[in-house]
Order: structure tokens, then sequence, then C-alpha cells
């Protein structure tokens, strides 16, 4: 257990991604802040012109290392906006975030390869974040390494096992599957994320984050996304608004096992979370 512990303490120093061609530094783990241009996001959304902004600003000084835009709630039963519905939702949306930060680095929330196509391009996007890893549309993988941008590939498929070792074991073998195939198609910048929340119960999710530095045996970027999910909330009996608490706990976990990238609602006590286990890392 302690070899596993301080693996997960060196591992966070090794990565770097392209964004735009500018490389950006994981040695120290970053903050990617959530933007919700839809009206029916789980916990917070940001619809309309004005709430984007405000909320781009808050995050930028908050020192959001990177924006993640997306305009279709993934809350569990939502309904997805059509494409064109979605497009329109983000020209919107990426305008106000270029007016405010024409450098700043930012990533889209999509499953749709057109959707990503169109953001790269009149936009600047750098980073595509796909919650369905490539499944809901089979064109992602040959789009992402056409554009030629980083790529966010979650795992979201349902696995069997209840137990640490078998679930762990599964979860490697289709994401390093997937990693394999992005590879051969010439994706070069790949971030894992385990997709906690995702085709997964409550004690799966925990398996995932007890057991979160086996993830680094794919040695790539690690993104955790757990901010106000139902893994914690419910097993606590509040409500998503009530889980801040929880989550920075959940964060300091992630942190302590590797994680490189935490995707938040709240960038201010995310970087303090990543100010504190960096200190502790540092005297360990």
């Amino acid at each position: 257990m302690r070899g596993n512990f301080l693996r997960a303490l060196h591992t966070a120093s090794l990565f770097s991604i392209n964004v735009g061609g500018k490389l950006l530094s994981l040695e120290t783990p970053v903050v990617m802040g959530v933007i919700n241009a839809t009206p029916d996001s789980f916990y917070v959304h940001d619809e309309g012109a004005e709430a984007i902004r405000l909320r781009t600003m808050q995050m930028l000084r908050d020192g959001a290392d990177i924006l993640d835009v997306g305009a279709c709630s993934t809350r569990p039963g939502y309904t997805a906006p059509d494409e064109k519905e979605e497009m329109r939702r983000l020209r919107e949306a990426l305008k106000i975030v270029r007016q405010e930060n024409p450098q700043a680095i930012v990533s889209l929330d999509t499953f749709r390869s057109d959707v990503a196509k169109m953001c790269v391009r009149e936009f600047g996007v750098q980073i595509i974040n796909d919650i369905s890893g490539g499944v809901w549309d089979k064109n992602m993988f040959k789009t992402v390494a056409e554009l030629g941008v980083a790529y966010v590939l979650t795992h979201n498929a349902p696995i069997s096992e209840t137990s640490d070792a078998p679930f762990m074991a599964q979860l490697l073998r289709e994401m390093g599957s997937m990693v394999e195939e992005l590879h051969d198609l010439g994706v070069c910048d790949i971030i894992v994320d385990p997709g906690f929340g995702f085709n997964k119960t409550l004690d799966q999710n925990y398996i995932v984050m007890h057991n979160l530095e086996v993830l680094h045996e794919l040695n790539l970027p690690l993104l955790v996304g757990i901010s106000h999910k139902s893994m914690i909330y419910k097993l606590l009996g509040i409500t998503p608004g009530e889980a801040l608490n929880g989550t920075t706990v959940l964060h300091t976990v992630a942190l302590m096992k590797g994680a490189h990238i935490l995707r938040v609602h709240e960038v201010k006590e995310a970087q303090e979370c990543i100010a504190l286990t960096s200190k502790v890392k540092n005297k360990l």
C-alpha cells in the first residue's frame, strides 16, 4: 500500500499537455472550471449571456487554469438538445469566453464530433472533453486526430464487478484499449477520466476513488470530476448544493493519489486544496 501511495506522489510531476501549441505543465495539479451554458444542469447552470460572462470572469479571477464549456447537461435523466441547439448555445458562450480572455485554455464538453469541429475551428478550443469515451459518436476519435487537439477520454460503460481488483482490472483494460486506438490514429495528448458517476453504482465510484493510483498504469494525465456529484450527496443525505465540503474532501483524496486535473464548480476552493495538499506532499 505504501508503494502505491509513494508512486502516486511521484507520478503527478511527469506530464504536460499541448494546448494550442503551448505546453501546460501538470507538475502542480491544475483546475478546470465548469461553465454550463444550459438550463438543466444538475447543480449550477449559466444560461444567458450575462450569467456566462459573470461566471467566466469569476473563474478567471479565482485562478482557473482551464475553462470547460458545455451546452448539454449530463445529469441523470437528462434530455440532450439536438446538435443545432447545442451549437447555438456554444457559439453564444464561447464568444463571451473569448471576449473575456482570448488566450484562455478552453475545453469543450461535448460528445458530438461535428460540434467539436465547429468549436475548434471557430473559437480555437484546445481540448475536447467527451463523456462518452467516443462511444456515442463513432467519428469522435478520428475527428480529434484530424483537429490535433487534446482529448479527455472518459470511461462510461457498465462494469458488473463489485470487488476492487476485478473492477479495476476491467476498467484498466477498457481504458487501455481506447488509449491504444487513439494513439493508432495519431492522437498525442490524451487525458484519462475514470468517469465518476457515469454507469457506476455509488459503491463502484468509491472503488475507483480508493484505487485511483492504479490508473497511473496508463501513464497519462489523470482528470477527476467529482464536484457535487451524487456519490457525495446521496451518501451524505444532502442536496447537490450542500456538497462543497464533501467535494473538497474527495478532491484532497484524489490529489494525494496523484490526480493532475480537478474539474470543479468552485475554483477558489479547489486551488486552496491543491496548495495545501502540495505542501503536504513536499514534506513527505
